[in-house]
């Protein structure tokens, strides 16, 4: 018999401007979650943008008025493995 994955949710809350969507994605990142030419792209947005701390937190925040005004608007949903979990 395989071995089985075992399941894990991860919610994140916290005060307006604690970096949630930047820890997150970060963390995603580390896991093996990011490839890191998407993070590489991001990076690049940003920098455009003279905004390159939100690098991570654009990963999670898609909507227009997000990226303009630095927060996030909308709620997020991520999926992805890692070798233990699903």
């Amino acid at each position: 018999m395989g071995t089985e994955k075992s399941h894990i949710n991860i919610v994140v809350i916290g005060h307006v401007d604690s970096d949630k969507s930047t820890t997150t994605c970060h963390l995603i990142y580390k896991l093996g979650g990011i490839d890191k030419r998407v993070i590489e792209r991001f990076e690049k947005e940003a920098a455009e943008m003279n905004k390159r701390s939100f690098k991570y937190a654009w990963m999670l925040d898609k909507l227009k008025a997000e990226r303009e005004r630095g927060i996030t608007v909308d709620i997020a949903l991520w999926k992805f493995e890692t070798t233990k979990y699903y």
